[in-house]
């Protein structure tokens, strides 16, 4: 890549990464965005399969739909809804007991919130976002090194393949990984920031500090908050995609979540969101955390073999059929893992964002805030609100 000097690196192309990108540049701020995988989304992501007698299948296999309670967000929500990118999912939800294997409060639940979902798929806003005029969106260009130049105060990024991706003048991030050793076990390579892991280290070893007691200062100037970017605790899931030939018209709601099971949370009809095509029935199913950390726990976190997918798909499709319904066997069914996409707890609640002045540095991210969508918009809006604020240096 040409070795320029832009404005703004937005790592990662989530709701949150996208949201912080696209405001940035609707607010004159030029930001160029990265991200490893081949489209936008992350969580918000939909899957394309093909089945075997090549029908086109698409799944919300991460998050199914959204809910808002932030003036903030609602506002942002409604800018997406005039413009096509989101609707109302207006549908019965309920719960189901696997204990007494009975259907509950079928009518109740869809009264409790405006329920949203991108159209025609929850990527469809991320997507939109990337593709503001003044946001160059890269994809399969993961990034493999933050390192700071302290004496020209600009930040250099490297990618994965040792690429230098150029300078800029502010970074933000939205993975929870960046400085994590998670991100060795995954990818086999140090953190992007690696230096926190370096500073942890030599400070834990030669002064006797413990990690909750550490304030990254001086040459660092990070908010303390980003040494808990080193171990944020996670909630792994399994995703299965199933297609079916007729509609599952004993099931009442379109959208469930399980009491007392041991491998499900959750179900939802893709087939049922508007936008989405009726021409076969499609269900996700999710799997409590419980679960997937068993599996993980036997199978380590390495990308999961098809046999362990199999396996895990298996299991949770006998969950299912076990509610006592008549449902069909799926002419397709296909897991995918979540190995690290739900955060456990919130790490900067207050400022929404983890933020470092001196170095333009912003992480944003539901694990900053709340984990869900209407959390990771919040976060994303409040890192574009810190560097809008330095517009005049940028």
């Amino acid at each position: 890549m040409q070795n320029t000097v832009a404005k703004v690196a937005v790592v990662g192309s989530g709701i949150s990464g996208s949201v912080c990108a696209a405001t940035l540049a609707r607010n004159g701020i030029s930001v160029i965005l990265f991200d490893s995988a081949r489209g936008p989304g992350g969580r918000m992501s939909q899957r394309r399969e093909i089945s075997e007698d090549g029908r086109e299948l698409l799944f919300d296999h991460g998050a199914p739909y959204f809910t808002v309670t932030n003036p903030d967000v609602l506002s942002v929500v409604t800018e997406w809804e005039s413009r096509g990118l989101v609707a109302e999912w207006k549908s019965n939800f309920g719960s189901f007991d696997c204990f007494t294997n009975k259907f509950v409060n079928t009518e109740h639940q869809e009264r409790e919130s405006k329920k949203y979902v991108g159209v025609p798929g929850m990527n469809s806003i991320c997507k939109a976002l990337c593709h503001e005029p003044g946001v160059d969106s890269k994809f399969n260009m993961g990034i493999g090194k933050f390192e700071w130049l302290e004496h020209e105060n600009l930040w250099s990024l490297i990618g994965l393949d040792g690429q230098h991706l150029g300078h800029f003048k502010g970074v933000v991030a939205s993975d929870k990984n960046i400085a994590s050793p998670r991100f060795t076990a995954i990818t086999g390579q140090p953190p992007p920031l690696d230096i926190i892991t370096k500073v942890i280290q030599e400070l834990s070893n030669n002064c006797g500090y413990h990690k909750s007691q550490l304030y990254l200062a001086g040459d660092l100037s990070l908010a303390p908050e980003l040494v808990k970017l080193h171990d944020i605790p996670i909630y792994p899931c399994f995703a299965l995609m199933l297609g079916f030939n007729e509609p599952l018209s004993l099931v009442p709601a379109n959208g469930l979540s399980f009491t007392n099971s041991k491998v499900l949370s959750r179900a939802h009809c893709e087939s049922s969101k508007p936008g989405r095509s009726s021409t076969s029935e499609r269900w996700v199913l999710h799997s409590t955390t419980e679960y997937a950390k068993d599996v993980i726990a036997q199978s380590g976190l390495e990308k999961p073999s098809k046999e362990t997918l199999s396996k895990v798909g298996n299991e949770m499709l006998q969950e299912f059929l076990g509610t006592g319904l008549t449902i069909p066997h799926p002419f397709f069914m296909k897991a995918h893992r979540w190995g690290s996409a739900f955060p456990a707890t919130s790490i900067a609640k207050e400022e929404k964002c983890v933020w470092s002045e001196k170095k333009k540095l912003a992480i944003c991210g539901d694990f900053c805030l709340s984990p869900n969508v209407e959390g990771a918009i919040l976060s994303g809006l409040a890192a574009a609100s810190k560097l809008k604020g330095l517009i005049g240096t940028l």
